[in-house]
């Protein structure tokens, strides 16, 4: 593919979102590849998984710098999340080939993208949860669930070797259902390491079997490595609560869409969890507007996130 300067634009602007919310990038890179510049879907997946590969080390740096990642929870990930990821990759090839193969990936992506959006919501609804509740206090010190957490990875590395949706949106809402009084920046610097091998395994896969464009991964990578770090920056300034249901949004109407849903259905479904969004936000804030001072909980994200 040439070098396409709307295509740095995009990858600026999942960075950015990725940057401001921890989570996104491979839920928005992809479907933005296949509806709008006409990106074949398996190309898509192995590209996203290839810039993903790149951008997710500014992150975990940040994290590492922090001290705010549990290795002990991302060694039990790993086992079972690198094989998942890449027979995920190899699993692609048994649904057909050519334009049947590439129409069957559209309904895989479609329902990873809404599996995203429950697993968005279900995370504002926890850190909500988490940030109200005087039973609910963080701590940095729980103890691992090696059950769960392994078949966190099997799970979430499928996923996202299928999709290469999951490493930020989907698994560490797991990790947070599976642990959930852990501190919430421990939880995505975690989310955050594990994904490096993760998204490395995936990638390799799709690139074993030629479904990696490196152009289009580095034409990406010129807006996605700079837009991750001014979104970092961005992310303690800005409205998370609004961000997350903009993506909401946004990725309901992708995974909609990439299931045959169009025209005006698609619009009325986008303007419903438009407004629930906005009600939902406002709400939160005249609560939080309501709280003594030494009552409120500081956000769940303080840390830079970049997640995908």
């Amino acid at each position: 593919m040439d070098f396409s300067w709307t295509i740095v634009v995009a990858g600026a602007l999942v960075g950015l979102a990725v940057g401001l919310t921890g989570m996104g990038g491979g839920a928005l890179m992809t479907p933005i590849m296949v509806m709008f510049f006409g990106v074949n879907p398996t190309a898509a997946i192995g590209s996203d998984l290839a810039t993903s590969l790149f951008m997710k080390p500014f992150g975990a740096a940040v994290h590492q710098k922090a001290g705010t990642i549990r290795w002990d929870i991302v060694r039990w990930l790993l086992p079972t999340a690198v094989p998942a990821a890449f027979a995920g990759a190899l699993l692609l090839q048994a649904f057909g080939d050519g334009e049947e193969l590439q129409t069957r990936v559209k309904y895989v992506i479609g329902g990873a993208l809404l599996l995203a959006v429950v697993g968005m919501v279900a995370r504002m609804w926890l850190d909500r949860r988490r940030g109200l509740g005087s039973g609910a206090a963080e701590d940095a010190d729980v103890r691992v669930r090696p059950v769960a957490t392994l078949l966190i990875g099997l799970l979430g590395g499928l996923v996202v070797g299928m999709t290469s949706v999951g490493s930020g949106s989907l698994i560490i809402v797991m990790l947070m259902l599976a642990h959930p009084r852990l501190r919430a920046n421990h939880l995505v610097g975690t989310d955050l390491v594990q994904a490096v091998p993760l998204v490395g395994a995936a990638a390799l896969g799709h690139y074993l079997v030629g479904d990696v464009s490196l152009g289009l991964a580095g034409t990406l990578l010129i807006g996605a490595i700079p837009g991750v770090l001014v979104g970092a920056l961005l992310s303690t300034r800005v409205s998370g609560p609004a961000l997350r249901w903009a993506l909401v949004v946004l990725l309901s109407g992708s995974g909609l869409a990439m299931w045959g849903l169009g025209g005006i259905p698609l619009v009325l479904v986008c303007l419903v969890l438009a407004a629930v969004g906005v009600a939902v936000t406002l709400r939160t804030r005249r609560t939080d507007a309501a709280l003594p001072g030494d009552d409120r909980t500081a956000a769940p994200e303080r840390t830079p996130t970049m997640t995908a």
